[in-house]
């Protein structure tokens, strides 16, 4: 007969909730914490847009088409450039994305003022965004453009920290407010709201690191909001989404048809949706269900469960980034961490409240998640430069030298290819 001896009450403890949320705290305060997050939260909304891309796009695209998969092969396409260029910008040491800064901000607003001339410029729903290069291939400049903000706007202040000009405003806006006003005028001539609310996050987020006077900071919050207040009022159409916004009851076969479908799909899917790919709303019911509203369909056929899943997986992906920015001792790091994770969250926060009611309806993609190569190519490098930083966390590179050789190096050993 065994004797069992009894627990201590720090074993108790240990075993018990308490124990619980200390071992969790200990997970979170590991060196690779912010890596891992952002790798597991990248790969999985990536998997969960190439499957819901598909299911979006399936029925719209085999009546056009007659192949169900074609926009999906596309989708495919974009992943497999983009996966290659977020391995790469994780490899690449700060002094490269310094050095890009800014040839890639000069680009941008080339790119962007090409997009406004007539023959040159594409449009489509009354947005002058793309450039063609022929075929289905088409650029929209108003993407990469974000990261050259995030770049230039990180590596000038960080230079102006260095040699101590953050002492005044002018020193905190010159050139920053006319670099970034340039790209935001750019864009809005081209008739992208949603674009422009996203430039400017990411310059009150890159202020906001650098840590900008309140009273300062307020009020270009302030000339922010009326700022847009104007460009939704001269143009008709963006102040008449803004009053279907404010007034849901009318115009529900108009201008508010697609944001009630949208509503309709997701009240119909309850907990636990109607099953991946048995969706009623993609069938010619809600506009765009692949890009700007594939959250809806995500909540249509994968409920409630499924929405906030992806929730979660965005409010990690913005745990991560911060916690990144606030780890790392550089200060370009710092700036180019938080402006990416304003960014991404961001502009997550914008599509799902447009899609959920709570926002107007801008039309800018779910990241990683909505179908388009021009959003999906820079979000995947902006995330790969985000693990870049994430190994320069305190800690990491130890870590990270303990852990032994990857995935990639151990099949390249089992080949009989490894370097010795």
């Amino acid at each position: 007969m065994s004797v069992v001896e009894p627990r201590t009450r720090a074993e108790e403890e240990d075993s018990g909730p308490r124990g619980w949320f200390s071992g969790m705290a200990g997970l979170l305060d590991r060196p690779l914490t912010s890596y891992y997050l952002v790798l597991g939260c990248s790969v999985l909304l990536l998997a969960l847009g190439m499957v819901m891309v598909l299911s979006a796009s399936s029925v719209r695209q085999y009546q056009d088409t007659g192949s169900a998969f074609t926009l999906f092969e596309k989708q495919a396409l974009w992943v497999a450039i983009g996966l290659p260029l977020m391995w790469l910008a994780s490899r690449m040491p700060t002094k490269v994305f310094r050095t890009l800064a800014y040839p890639l901000m000069l680009v941008s607003a080339l790119a962007l003022l090409v997009t406004l001339v007539p023959g040159l410029g594409q449009s489509a729903n009354g947005a002058q965004r793309w450039i063609s290069f022929g075929g289905p291939f088409q650029l929209q400049p108003s993407e990469p453009a974000k990261l050259a903000l995030i770049l230039w706007g990180a590596d000038l202040l960080a230079r102006k920290e260095r040699l101590r000009q953050l002492t005044e405003w002018r020193q905190l806006l010159i050139p920053l407010l006319p670099g970034t006003g340039v790209l935001v005028m750019l864009v809005m001539l081209g008739s992208d709201l949603g674009t422009t609310l996203v430039l400017l996050t990411i310059f009150l987020a890159l202020l906001w690191v650098v840590g900008a006077p309140g009273r300062l900071f307020v009020g270009l919050v302030g000339v922010t909001g009326v700022l847009v207040s104007i460009l939704i009022i001269v143009e008709p159409y963006r102040l008449q989404r803004l009053t279907v916004f404010l007034d849901k009851s009318g115009n529900q076969l108009t201008v508010n048809y697609q944001g009630v479908q949208g509503l309709y799909a997701i009240a119909s899917g309850g907990w636990f949706g109607t099953g991946l790919g048995e969706g009623r709303a993609k069938w010619n019911y809600l506009p765009h269900p692949e890009t700007d509203f594939i959250f809806a369909i995500i909540g249509e056929e994968l409920g409630l469960i499924g929405t906030l899943i992806v929730l979660g997986l965005f409010g990690l992906l913005a745990y991560a980034g911060l916690r990144i920015a606030r780890r790392v001792k550089d200060p370009f790091m710092q700036l180019a961490a938080a402006g990416a994770t304003a960014w991404v969250a961001g502009q997550a926060i914008v599509n799902i409240g447009a899609v959920i009611g709570v926002l107007p309806i801008t039309g800018i993609p779910l990241p990683l998640v909505s179908y388009g190569g021009s959003a999906l190519i820079p979000t995947l490098i902006v995330l790969g430069m985000l693990l870049s930083f994430a190994k320069r966390e305190p800690g990491a590179r130890q870590a990270l030298a303990a852990r032994g050789p990857g995935p990639a190096a151990l099949a390249l050993s089992w080949l009989g290819l490894a370097k010795r």
